[in-house]
């Protein structure tokens, strides 16, 4: 069962999103002066007293406007409004009524989800007072004064909210595949949300830049639930400028830590750039699980060998990541979108895989006894004890050996590419710690030590 959501309205920089983020209870929103910044519907759990909702944030709206991309925002707040228990239309105090306001209140008295009007901007009761006066005029009932960016009101808001939210008592907690989508901008990373979810969920547009925050979305599907987050186009850091894109990519390189699995969304018709190359590295410097999706596979000519070409090609500049999955898309035409999240949850399960002790040493045996450990100059040879598993997401491997520095690093690539041929571990980075004698005895050591005191 999925939770209620409450949708945040109104017209622009009335200060929707620092609404958003101080009743989600963090700075998640990008929030600027700037009109416009939020244009995609942005989902944030929340919960208030004995109530769990999600708030939805959505785009200013705007109806006497057809520029850019204030038609798609208009669809987007359309559709959270469809999708929610109760919306909060938020004006603003200090302005006062504008006839932005009244055509947003003529709308929204049309439909059927019950309203709260909040005045935003109120900074103290007495000035409340005053500055929602005006606001009855609108004809949705008691304007309620409130300072998001100081929390000023909020809990009144929210004890009005929970009227129309029932007690969630039955919503068990569940599981969630978390998957980022990232890559340069305009590569395709909306539509193929969109694809992903059968739902116009992101605003598209040929524009570079056109999402600025990340964008959270669930789908289900044969009982799995996935959480797949649409992120800001992330361009050289010397092209972006403080301000709403430089926080974009900060979230997207949140998103990237907060995700279980990665889907690196490339433009075949660009190829493989140096900063596909870049995110990909930070992928796995993060240790996390990959798919490289080439997307629009259906703009280029091509006959029954191109598709192994271009493999190769890829593969041969992202060398250092040969354990990911590649696979050619068309999020435009939808040409193999649905084998996505197939790839996802293999990529997922290796992600959680855990080994047991028995068989990692079985495969650090057979490794050592085909190819032995090298000879220092000094004709000592290092020496591999045992090996575990210690931790999974991604799996990591500790190997008690003599000495670490004994082993160079063909041979510990040698060590990973065992495990890999013999367990698998598909889209995932896997990581082998080194651990010498002398750590282990001064380890040990401290153990006592502490043990004594």
């Amino acid at each position: 069962m999925s939770l209620p959501i409450v949708a945040i309205i109104g017209r622009p920089n009335v200060g929707k999103s620092t609404l958003v983020n101080r009743i989600a209870g963090e700075r998640d929103a990008i929030v600027d002066d700037t009109p416009g910044v939020t244009r995609d519907r942005t989902y944030r759990q929340a919960f208030w007293l004995d109530r769990d909702f999600q708030i939805v944030d959505t785009g200013g709206l705007v109806f006497d406007d057809d520029t850019e991309f204030l038609p798609l925002i208009r669809e987007q707040a359309m559709v959270a409004l469809n999708e929610a228990s109760v919306a909060i239309f938020l004006v603003d105090g200090q302005t006062g009524i504008t006839s932005g306001d009244q055509e947003i209140a003529h709308w929204l008295r049309k439909q059927p989800v019950p309203v709260i009007l909040a005045v935003n901007k109120c900074e103290s009761e007495q000035k409340g007072a005053i500055q929602t006066a005006d606001f009855w005029e609108l004809g949705l009932g008691e304007p309620y004064p409130i300072s998001a960016i100081h929390g000023y009101g909020t809990g009144e808001i929210l004890d009005e909210v929970i009227n129309y939210i029932p007690v969630n008592d039955s919503i068990a907690e569940e599981t969630e595949i978390k998957v980022a989508i990232v890559g340069r901008p305009n590569v395709g990373k909306s539509s193929l949300l969109n694809a992903l979810t059968g739902e116009k969920r992101s605003i598209v547009s040929p524009i570079s830049g056109t999402t600025m925050d990340a964008i959270d979305m669930f789908v289900e599907r044969n009982n799995i639930k996935y959480r797949l987050i649409d992120t800001a186009g992330i361009r050289k850091k010397k092209n972006v400028n403080y301000g709403p894109e430089f926080f974009g990519i900060n979230r997207a390189f949140k998103a990237i830590r907060r995700s279980d699995v990665v889907l690196l969304v490339i433009d075949v018709l660009d190829g493989i750039t140096d900063q596909d190359l870049k995110l990909a590295g930070r992928i796995a410097e993060e240790g996390r699980a990959a798919v490289v999706i080439v997307n629009k596979w259906d703009a280029i000519e091509k006959d029954s060998y191109t598709i192994y070409e271009y493999e190769k090609l890829i593969r041969d500049r992202m060398y250092y990541m040969p354990w990911i999955d590649l696979i050619f898309t068309s999020a435009l035409t939808g040409k193999r979108v649905d084998k996505i999240l197939d790839l996802v949850d293999k990529a997922a399960e290796q992600y959680s895989k855990r080994i047991s002790t028995s068989v990692i040493n079985e495969i650090l045996e057979e490794a050592v006894n085909w190819y032995t450990p090298p000879t220092s100059r000094q004709g000592k040879q290092g020496k591999i004890y045992y090996g575990t598993q210690v931790r999974t997401k991604p799996p990591t491997i500790t190997l008690f050996v003599n000495d670490p520095k004994r082993f160079n690093d063909n041979y510990r690539r040698y060590i990973e590419k065992q495990f890999r041929q013999n367990l698998g571990f598909t889209g995932t980075p896997i990581r082998l710690v080194w651990r010498g004698k002398k750590s282990r005895e001064l380890e040990r050591e401290n153990k006592n030590r502490a043990t004594r005191v």
